[in-house]
């Protein structure tokens, strides 16, 4: 199965974030309410979202920590298919957060966002209780110091989808990035600022969407 294709929307307002995503949405498949957005705009981002997309996957990128079940409710409500627990939060902060999304449909899910500091005990705690998906991701930071892509993160992504879950790609990935993981089925690439900051978003989206192609069936 192909990858689908994510922007991520870190944009300050929702009128912005709007405008970015309708410069790509006849190539995207899901559209991210990133976090630099939901603080800045808070829950209506989510719904404005929802409702200028009514036909797209649409994720509030939370990076929930705690209060699982006040979050969720407050993503969820407002329109939101999928929202992410931050690998720092405990297992019972995750589960009452999975909790929540099925009070709101069967296809609403919970995604653990990866940073540095997880450790593959908790990997697998988190198949223990059923989590469906995780996301592999290159922080901001280290894109900025120059970090690239490597055969640790492609191991490390072979593991997770071994492993069961729907593995998500992000952290700056560029076009020449998604070779890197044609042996793996990755559930969804995110690309931000290279889709938003392109001279031609719609065409970049597309080329994307071509490369998957090239490499998954």
């Amino acid at each position: 199965m192909k990858p689908m294709l994510q922007i991520a929307l870190d944009n300050l307002t929702i009128e912005d974030a709007i405008a970015s995503a309708k410069k790509v949405e006849k190539y995207i498949d899901i559209i991210e309410v990133g976090t630099i957005l939901i603080a800045s705009e808070g829950k209506k981002a989510i719904k404005a979202l929802r409702e200028a997309f009514p036909t797209k996957i649409i994720v509030a990128d939370g990076k929930i920590a705690d209060a699982g079940k006040v979050f969720g409710k407050m993503f969820f409500e407002n329109g939101a298919d999928f929202t992410t627990c931050i690998c720092a939060a405990e297992v019972p902060t995750i589960v009452e957060t999975m909790n929540i999304a099925k009070e709101y449909g069967k296809n609403k899910e919970v995604q653990i966002e990866l940073t540095s500091n997880f450790t593959w005990d908790q990997v697998d705690d988190w198949a223990k209780v059923k989590v469906p998906q995780v996301v592999w991701h290159r922080s901001r930071d280290s894109q900025a110091s120059g970090v690239k892509w490597g055969q640790k993160d492609i191991d490390a992504v072979a593991k997770l989808a071994k492993k069961g879950f729907k593995v998500t790609i992000t952290g700056g990935v560029a076009l020449e990035d998604i070779k890197l993981f044609k042996d793996i089925p990755i559930y969804i690439f995110i690309a931000g600022r290279s889709l938003r900051d392109a001279e031609n978003p719609e065409l970049a989206a597309k080329a994307f969407k071509d490369e998957f192609a090239k490499y998954w069936k």
